[in-house]
């Protein structure tokens, strides 16, 4: 089931389910999702992946130990990026850099998401925000690069950009306590085994940015249906399983003594094996058997 992500938004969706349905001659809206409300789309799929990190870290606050108005560094200005900074910075978290693909701003006192998006729709650049305009003229700001905002000594750090950001190369340079991961595969394998040795807690991409691809299935359910929810429905029910899946991965974790991602991957792996099971189908998977059921070549 097709869902959003860089570069496309609901218009790009709309169209792909319309040239589906023209293709096909039928009108099946589930078979598309982040769709304009109007072609069937859910209400809060927009923000959906931001807000979903967003009910993780708060799920796992205390457990990470993040105090009181935390410190936050956000690569990536984007839908993801820019929607989990306005609920974090709502919430009493200090958003103190922030980055697109021309570069980023910091400031110690914390930035005011909702201006500084204001500022890159109009300008096309977290840069206009460092130039000109009523944000600069009432902070101080620093550019820096995202390089630089990835080695910021801060409380947390989201990469919410694109793939393989923190590598084996600058792993070691990684102040944040905590990584948490809205975008997809951001810390490379090597990365990832330096900041577990650091003891750098890393909230992997398939529990962290979950919230997105977690509404488009609540989109698909309501398609399917012909019933849709409220605004209020759809947070109260990604939070409940944000938060749900965010403390079995916490209690596996304790359990086995590993990572965040090995003990998501457990949890996943743990829910098929409970499948096969049930399906009576394990027989084809025994080691013993080479693959292989009696009478099944």
């Amino acid at each position: 089931i097709p869902a959003p992500d860089v570069y496309t938004n609901q218009t790009v969706m709309g169209w792909m389910a319309d040239q589906y349905n023209i293709i096909t001659r039928r009108h099946t809206p589930a078979v598309i999702t982040g769709k304009p409300l109007s072609l069937g789309g859910s209400l809060g799929r927009d923000d959906a992946t931001g807000r979903g990190g967003f009910y993780v870290l708060q799920a796992l606050r205390e457990e990470l130990g993040l105090p009181s108005g935390a410190t936050i560094a956000i690569q990536g200005f984007g839908n993801a990026g820019y929607h989990f900074a306005r609920l974090a910075s709502a919430a009493g978290y200090r958003v103190v850099a922030v980055s697109d693909s021309r570069g980023g701003i910091f400031t110690k006192d914390g930035l005011d998401p909702e201006s500084v998006h204001s500022f890159k729709v109009e300008r096309n650049a977290l840069e206009a925000v460092y130039c000109e305009g009523s944000v600069c003229e009432i902070r101080e700001h620093t550019k820096i690069t995202n390089a630089e905002l990835l080695e910021l000594d801060v409380d947390l750090l989201v990469p919410a950009a694109l793939e393989n950001q923190i590598t084996e190369q600058n792993a070691k340079n990684i102040k944040a306590k905590v990584v948490l991961e809205l975008a997809n595969g951001p810390v490379s394998f090597a990365a990832d085994q330096i900041l577990y040795e650091r003891g750098v807690t890393v909230l992997p991409d398939i529990l962290a940015n979950a919230g997105g691809v977690t509404v488009s299935y609540f989109e698909w359910v309501q398609n399917r249906a012909g019933f849709y929810w409220t605004l209020d429905e759809v947070h109260q029910r990604l939070e409940q399983r944000m938060a749900d899946a965010a403390q079995k991965v916490t209690r596996r974790r304790k359990e086995l003594t590993t990572s965040m991602r090995t003990a998501a991957y457990v949890v996943a792996i743990e829910r098929i094996g409970q499948a096969i099971e049930a399906i009576g189908t394990r027989k084809y998977f025994s080691a013993q058997s080479g693959g292989q059921a009696d009478g099944v070549a």
